[in-house]
């Protein structure tokens, strides 16, 4: 069983699924469902369409240069069974993918890296242009916070009365509580 590559978005094309298009001069193309047949049929670049691979390896937002692609080139020439072989082929398949996976995961890292900081770069042009729009929000966010701290403080010391009023009754002498 033989996985293609759709001939327009790349994606997995998996045997009985999509469809084929053979030119006059016996060239084949894959395609993985119509949405591609259509676009491929109406001269679309495949680095131009958004939701395409290609369109993510120009951009950069994909690998495109990696020692890991060159272990899925098509191979014609059929290799005679033998179960150590195979059985060390596909732990070599296996380690292939995890290195992939693991090399994809930096690779996004450090693209996001980037975008953070230009980010954040354009966050404090965006405030410095417009910063005439918070002043008014950030004078009012002190005034809450002061208000807030002085209840706050207002409250410590309504409780420190409180608690030493009661210290100073049970000091007196009397076995009662006070009522309040």
């Amino acid at each position: 069983m033989r996985v293609e590559k759709c001939y327009f978005c790349s994606s997995p094309c998996y045997p009985g699924h999509g469809m084929m298009f053979v030119r006059n001069d016996s060239k084949t193309f894959r395609f993985c469902r119509s949405k591609c047949h259509r676009n491929f049929n109406k001269k679309r670049n495949p680095r131009k369409v958004a939701w395409t691979k290609a369109y993510r390896k120009t951009r950069g937002k994909e690998m495109a240069i990696d020692s890991t692609f060159e272990f899925e080139k098509r191979r014609n020439r059929p290799v005679k069974y033998d179960r150590d072989l195979m059985g060390k082929t596909i732990l070599a398949m296996q380690r292939v993918q995890n290195i992939k996976e693991n090399r994809e995961e930096r690779f996004f890292a450090n693209r996001m890296k980037d975008a953070k900081a230009e980010k954040k770069q354009q966050a404090r042009v965006e405030i410095e242009k417009s910063i005439e729009l918070l002043a008014p929000a950030v004078a009012s966010r002190e005034q809450v916070m002061k208000n807030v701290v002085d209840s706050a403080r207002a409250r410590i010391a309504a409780r420190k009365k409180q608690s030493a009023s009661r210290l100073t009754n049970t000091a007196s002498g009397s076995g009662e509580q006070m009522e309040e």
